[in-house]
């Protein structure tokens, strides 16, 4: 995993790599005219490995890709940084015409379960099976340990209120717990009914998704508190959640993830019970003998657009989705990748969108094939991820 100046991004032989373009100081995004903004040019030509031609970047793990996220838009640049069961976290800079620069890399001492970042973009946390959460200091490039847990540390969010700042963490361990990064034990703990499997924060709103199929709300303000446990849609276990809001840019609901194909959308407060629905996804469309033969494939992440409000979805059928969750209509569908997609994120603008390919054994060991390598791969995103217009 190499610092210099050489590009990441591989792209077919068929196209020109651009060297040297300026990275900042572009009228907009990709350089392109006020208006026009786009990320980079399409890659050409098609590989069994990027189907969907986006951009590639290099080194991305020697092992399967558990977490992404970009940096947040209090500074100007665009960081990726991803963590692996390779027990490694790596960060990239991501330019305007889809290059990226490796920056730095940390190493756990077991696999990487979650990454997230500081609000001022400094610091990245990193979530471990090793029981610890370590704050990765960009700038100096220390880490070090600011959180444990009693098992797996499975998510990790950082949480700005009003009143005081603190990095939220769940673990199998079925505790909830929030820490002042300069102090050595919890501002609070909560005990969860089970194991956590997921959870997300958007302030004042945290839901995490439990073994069991749990599902707890909690608010944020003031001291952080359970708001509310909510019946879970889905009858399958839960695989991931993330947060949405409302017109007025308020956290107002959650997206659930299922490792059965299906997501469900749940209002906080749905002012009609209507509003509340599930949808299928991440499923073949096979039929044999004139019988419906369907293979069915986890939902593996959700993200959701930060400038549009639709959202994204990702499988172990190795494809993404986009959707209009108040339309109810699917945007688009990807080309099949040659493993699952284990985890995706957008930028903070909205323009660039982000996926890891690489198995996420939902087919067991016998499936585990160490010949394929693990990519993730960068899409220009914002033109397609639009709502649909109402007619």
């Amino acid at each position: 995993f190499t610092s210099t100046r050489e590009t990441i991004f591989t792209r077919s032989i068929s196209t020109p790599v651009t060297s040297n373009m300026s990275l900042f100081g572009q009228p907009s995004f990709g350089g392109a005219a006020a208006g026009a903004s786009s990320f980079g040019n399409p890659a050409t030509g098609s590989t069994v490995a990027n189907p969907n031609k986006d951009y590639e970047v290099a080194n991305p793990s020697d092992d399967s890709i558990s977490s992404l996220a970009f940096s947040p838009a209090s500074i100007q640049q665009n960081f990726l940084v991803s963590g692996s069961w390779d027990n490694n976290v790596r960060c990239w800079e991501i330019d305007n015409t889809g290059k990226s620069i490796p920056k730095a890399q940390q190493t756990m001492a077991g696999p990487v379960l979650d990454v997230c970042w500081h609000d001022d973009g400094s610091k990245v946390f990193m979530a471990s099976c090793d029981k610890q959460v370590k704050c990765w200091d960009l700038a100096s490039n220390q880490a070090i340990q600011i959180a444990e847990h009693q098992a797996p540390v499975k998510a990790c969010r950082w949480v700005k209120a009003p009143n005081y700042t603190a990095l939220m963490t769940v673990s199998w361990d079925k505790t909830m717990k929030f820490w002042d990064t300069r102090a050595p034990n919890p501002m609070l703990s909560i005990d969860l009914p089970e194991r956590a499997y997921c959870a997300d924060v958007d302030f004042p709103m945290a839901v995490v998704g439990t073994a069991g199929r749990g599902i707890i709300i909690y608010q944020l303000d003031g001291q952080p508190k359970e708001f509310k446990k909510v019946e879970s849609p889905l009858k399958y276990q839960h695989r991931c959640v993330s947060i949405f809001r409302d017109k007025k840019s308020a956290p107002t609901g959650f997206a659930l993830g299922s490792v059965e194909g299906r997501v469900a959308i749940q209002y906080v407060n749905a002012a009609n019970p209507k509003d509340n629905f599930t949808f299928k996804c991440h499923r073949s469309n096979g039929a044999v003998n004139g019988f419906q033969n369907q293979d069915i494939f986890a939902v593996n992440d959700i993200a959701f657009h930060p400038v549009h409000g639709t959202l994204a979805t990702v499988g172990s059928d190795g494809r993404f989705s986009f959707w209009d969750k108040d339309a109810r209509t699917k945007l688009k569908t990807s080309e099949p990748c040659e493993q699952p997609i284990t985890k995706s994120a957008f930028n903070k603008d909205g323009q660039i969108f982000a996926y890891a390919v690489s198995y996420d054994w939902s087919k067991g060991h016998e499936f585990y094939n160490n010949q394929k390598k693990n990519y993730i791969f960068l899409r220009s995103c914002f033109e397609d991820l639009k709502p649909r217009q109402k007619t």
